[in-house]
């Protein structure tokens, strides 16, 4: 065993002649070495430069690892000391370190389900960044990764490069599923779903149409002279849009396939609709890229709308049944919050027309800043008198609905 004042075991409890109680990693690394490691490097004999390298790696680890990870890890070393032979001591080294860096994978599989990690200590500074952007950004929960990684761009200098931003991708990947951070605060753009809404019983009908009378809202765009709706470049911000848009009985779509003539042609019917039977001018607004794809798809979709409203309503102007508004992103936003720009991608065949502007994406924009430029954009269509009544009406209206349904079964 090593003496010095480096590494002390007076006090600590013996077993099969070794302790197994260390007050530092440096104690744990002198006893499992028997000597080869301590502060300072190496004292009998050189371990191979791939061992220092792991040997540093792990003390960085240790200075940031979270609570309770420390004694897991000296037990491994603790059944490693015991298990080595003098002969392959260092073999036994180069093997706990290669394992500790597999952080929770077996081998170079996938991690599936909930997976153990263990990250490096640069990953850990990062997560502990993302941890305070996702508290910043609590009531606009959840964010999509790209809204993060613009987060630790502007206020913690990471790098700004599609290089980078897939390396946080994959640590956010990794924290859910180590279950470091919670999935409900990240959203990725996920699947569609097309479901069946069926009951386990009647009782079970009724239990679904009380909850509907107890949160009923009244549709604030039925009295006004205007439907409003938005369009979202991002699938993955749909929920944070939503919660902005509800309140006004908003909807919110996603247009990152709205190319297809289908969902172009199902709005032109939406707006036909509006206009013929209720005289109601739809507001369409849209959020999207500032780039050459984000702009030209939003000119394209209005131009190929107002043409088809030009065939089935021939006696108005398309611009009067409807209105298309971009509200994000545009180049006074981006001026204003100094949002991080970029050169068009020479990829896209749109580049040539854009000439040497840059571009910036929606997500740069803050969440809090897009919700509340967003709110202000709806209520300026609004008519809030109306708006309110609509809000105060609902009350009674929810007493009315208790009144008229069947009061729940009580358990016998």
């Amino acid at each position: 065993m090593v003496s010095g004042d480096d590494v002390s075991v007076t006090g600590a409890e013996k077993r099969g002649g070794v302790s197994t109680s260390w007050k530092s990693l440096d104690e744990a690394l002198a006893a499992v070495s028997g000597g080869l490691i301590q502060r300072g490097g190496a004292l009998t004999a050189s371990p191979s430069e791939e061992v220092r390298r792991r040997i540093r790696e792990f003390k960085r680890m240790d200075a940031v690892r979270g609570p309770g990870l420390e004694r897991e890890e000296m037990e491994e070393w603790r059944r490693a000391e015991m298990q080595a032979d003098e002969a392959g001591r260092e073999a036994t080294l180069a093997e706990l370190f290669a394992a500790s860096r597999k952080n929770g994978t077996n081998g170079a599989k996938r991690p599936k389900g909930f997976a153990p990690w263990r990250p490096q200590a640069k990953t850990v500074v990062i997560i502990r960044q993302v941890k305070e952007v996702l508290t910043e950004y609590r009531t606009e929960l959840p964010l999509t990764a790209r809204q993060i990684f613009y987060r630790l761009v502007g206020a913690y200098g990471y790098p700004k490069d599609e290089r980078a931003y897939e390396r946080l991708t994959n640590i956010l990947v990794r924290a859910r599923r180590a279950r470091i951070i919670p999935f409900d605060s990240i959203r990725d753009d996920g699947a569609s779903v097309i479901e069946p809404l069926h009951f386990d019983s009647v009782e079970d009908f009724y239990r679904h149409v009380r909850e509907l009378g107890e949160d009923f809202e009244r549709n604030k765009l039925a009295n006004q002279k205007l439907d409003v709706r938005i369009y979202c470049e991002a699938a993955g911000m749909m929920p944070q849009i939503s919660r902005v848009s509800r309140p006004y009985s908003v909807p919110v779509y996603s247009c990152s396939g709205f190319d297809s003539l289908t969902a172009k042609y199902d709005l032109v019917k939406d707006i036909a609709a509006a206009s013929t039977y209720h005289g109601r001018r739809t507001v369409v607004l849209h959020l999207g890229d500032y780039d050459p794809s984000g702009e030209n798809i939003f000119d394209v979709i209005a131009e190929d709308v107002h043409a088809f409203l030009q065939s089935i309503i021939p006696h108005k102007d398309p611009r009067d049944v409807a209105l298309f508004r971009r509200v994000a992103l545009t180049p006074e936003l981006i001026r204003e919050h100094n949002l991080p720009e970029s050169p068009a991608k020479p990829s896209d065949s749109r580049s040539k027309q854009w000439g040497a502007r840059q571009t910036c994406q929606l997500e740069a924009l803050p969440p809090d800043v897009l919700a509340d430029l967003l709110d202000g954009e709806i209520r300026g269509y609004l008519d809030t008198a109306i708006l309110e009544a609509d809000r105060v009406a609902e009350i009674p209206d929810r007493r009315t609905i208790a009144r008229e349904l069947p009061a729940p079964e009580r358990a016998s």
